[in-house]
């Protein structure tokens, strides 16, 4: 059993690593969507979350942290600080998560990416659009209903199965080897250039990132 001294100490730590944040001006939020467990890891519906852990270990980011009913982390680029954050919900429940940690954070709609899979988009292709609709997304439905639709999505294409009796056995499928090839690189262009994103430079970002 833990000591009372132990528990204290470990309070102290956790408040002291909050309160890194809690009261600065401008804070970016980067947020991958996906299910939690390992069944889910690489199918499609978890791209978001496979970026994330890009992103995180580009940054060499070894600060994780599970609060929200999430793992987040902490780091900074340039003088912007960052959290990035991984609901443990699944996907058609991870809208009341982000919005508590968004709210902790005071992060601004304006200043929270949503990295998602999206059927409209071929396998790599990447779009950014601020509001709009959920296109039957749940992980964004979810999340409209906490926040509202006016934050930043980074639409990740994953392809369309061509039926819509097809999709939701599509989305929980793996990419092909060579579509996660692709993919592979696109992951690693993103965690490359994230800091162009962040800095609302959206066009370099989108032209650094794509497969020439």
């Amino acid at each position: 059993m833990r000591s009372l001294r132990e528990s204290l100490k470990k309070n102290r730590k956790d408040s002291s690593f909050l309160k890194l944040f809690t009261y600065t001006p401008i804070m970016i939020a980067l947020v991958g969507l996906g299910n939690p467990g390992k069944k889910y890891k690489y199918n499609r519906h978890n791209i978001g979350y496979l970026v994330l852990d890009k992103i995180v270990k580009s940054l060499d980011i070894d600060n994780q942290k599970t609060k929200f009913n999430g793992k987040f982390y902490k780091s900074s680029i340039g003088q912007k600080n960052i959290i990035l954050f991984k609901s443990n919900d699944y996907m058609n429940e991870c809208g009341y998560s982000i919005s508590q940690i968004i709210s902790f954070f005071k992060v601004q709609n304006e200043d929270l990416y949503i990295f998602h899979d999206d059927l409209d988009l071929e396998v790599g292709k990447i779009r950014i659009k601020n509001g709009g609709s959920s296109a039957g997304h749940n992980g964004l439905k979810s999340i409209d209903t906490y926040i509202g639709k006016n934050y930043n999505r980074v639409r990740i294409g994953i392809g369309h199965p061509g039926e819509k009796k097809l999709v939701e056995k599509y989305v929980l499928s793996n990419f092909k080897k060579e579509e996660w090839s692709n993919l592979s690189l696109i992951n690693q262009n993103i965690s490359e250039n994230i800091d162009l994103l962040v800095n609302n430079k959206h066009s370099s970002f989108l032209n650094k990132i794509k497969l020439s």
